[in-house]
């Protein structure tokens, strides 16, 4: 059973389709040759000559390996080889054939692929009615007079006939056979000449690590974004909470910042929600992923907790701070405060202190956030940490630092971002 699955099962079926298929590629490359040779013996025909034939197929083949070399010829090649040849689909490349290697190998695979399948379609043409014939010799007197009639006499005798029908179907499993053996060499080299190059899966991993870095980014804004609010939120509504019956002022002012953080972070969240679905994609600037510097005061009115905010020169202005920078530079203020509201004891009397300054000499944006420790550490938390993780790798993609600890009694964050963008770092924001 597993022999004749083997010829004439669905994988066996299918590669004998894909052969034929090159058959029929193959045609037309065929077809010139038969011209070219025609011509070269003088307008003989050529279609009753099988060394003609042998010499127009031999020309053909060179014909379809130069063709093999456009570059859509592996993505079509490889489609087919996925579908009919049974071939892993992780085994082989994606795309059009860039390199020289790349093309070297389609050719290499093109060319087989019609050879083979030009024999293959021709003996499927030919030999099934042939065996046909001959299985039915001994049944029909018409037909082996037909036949016979000037063939050897040693064809008449009985046992010849009786043999008949077996050399037929024998006929029609060689046939099978060489379509199984033609389908599995073809199925075995696919990988090799379609596999790919060592510039695709380089490319491959360059587009991986692309993809990557996108989704690294965008869970560094959710986690920025809602995590600041829920702890702002969280902090105002207890706050609210403990004196809703003494001071309606005080609460009126926590509905009203909580109004306003939810309002601003539905927003920050649509935005990431929609790249996500790839229903948007970020401007050329990267301001789809985030507000900027320019939004820090709206920030700073409704975090939850007071900040005493000094800038040095104008870290707002487009024209000094670069956009993604100023983007970067928002979030990492917007995790500090959130650390600030989760981990330190600030009051009215001890409020967060923040400096901006545009360091026009060194060419960077500093920012410096000092706040008090509260009696508690501000590196980690249950079921989070990764904040300080995310500020540093904010600052590192950007070219720039950033660290954080305990001084001077206080918890300091400090971070230092390059005010324009170098090649380098554009290319791991996806800008180049």
């Amino acid at each position: 059973m597993k022999q004749l699955a083997a010829l004439f099962g669905r994988r066996a079926r299918l590669r004998w389709l894909h052969l034929i298929i090159g058959g029929a590629l193959l045609m037309p490359y065929f077809l010139v040759g038969t011209v070219l040779v025609g011509m070269a013996g003088g307008g003989e025909p050529v279609f009753s000559s099988v060394p003609a034939q042998l010499a127009a197929f031999a020309l053909a083949l060179p014909m379809a390996a130069v063709t093999g070399f456009f570059a859509l010829v592996r993505p079509l090649s490889v489609a087919t080889a996925r579908a009919l040849c049974g071939v892993p689909p992780a085994l082989l490349a994606d795309g059009p054939a860039r390199t020289r290697q790349a093309r070297v190998r389609t050719a290499s695979w093109y060319t087989l692929h019609l050879a083979l399948g030009g024999i293959i379609s021709g003996a499927t043409l030919a030999l099934p009615p042939f065996a046909v014939a001959v299985i039915a010799l001994p049944f029909f007197a018409g037909l082996r007079e037909t036949w016979l009639l000037d063939g050897p006499e040693a064809l008449r005798e009985p046992w010849a006939l009786a043999l008949a029908p077996v050399a037929g179907l024998a006929m029609l499993l060689a046939l099978a056979l060489a379509a199984a053996v033609a389908g599995e060499v073809l199925a075995r080299r696919a990988p090799v000449l379609l596999g790919p190059t060592p510039e695709d899966r380089l490319a491959a991993a360059e587009r991986r690590a692309a993809d990557l870095a996108v989704r690294n980014r965008l869970a560094r804004e959710l986690h920025d974004s809602v995590g600041h609010a829920l702890s702002a939120v969280t902090l105002q509504a207890g706050a609210a909470r403990r004196v809703l019956d003494r001071d309606p002022e005080f609460v009126r002012e926590a509905l009203t910042a909580i109004e306003e953080t939810t309002r601003r972070t539905v927003g920050e969240l649509d935005s990431v929600l929609g790249l996500l679905r790839q229903d948007a994609e970020p401007d050329e600037e990267g301001t789809a992923y985030g507000p900027g510097l320019d939004a820090l005061g709206g920030l700073l009115a409704h975090c939850g907790v007071p900040v005493a905010y000094e800038r040095e020169g104008d870290p707002e202005d487009p024209g000094t701070v670069d956009p993604v920078v100023a983007r970067e530079a928002y979030r990492i203020v917007q995790e500090g405060l959130s650390n600030a509201l989760r981990h330190g004891g600030g009051d009215a009397a001890s409020p967060v202190r923040l400096l901006i300054a545009v360091r026009e000499r060194e060419r960077e944006l500093e920012i410096v956030m000092e706040n008090p420790l509260g009696g508690r550490p501000a590196v980690a938390r249950p079921g989070g940490g990764r904040g300080l993780r995310g500020i540093a790798e904010r600052a590192v993609l950007l070219g720039g630092r950033a660290e954080a600890g305990p001084y001077d009694g206080d918890w300091r964050l400090t971070a230092r971002l390059p005010l324009a963008m170098s090649g380098a770092a554009d290319r791991a924001e996806g800008r180049g």
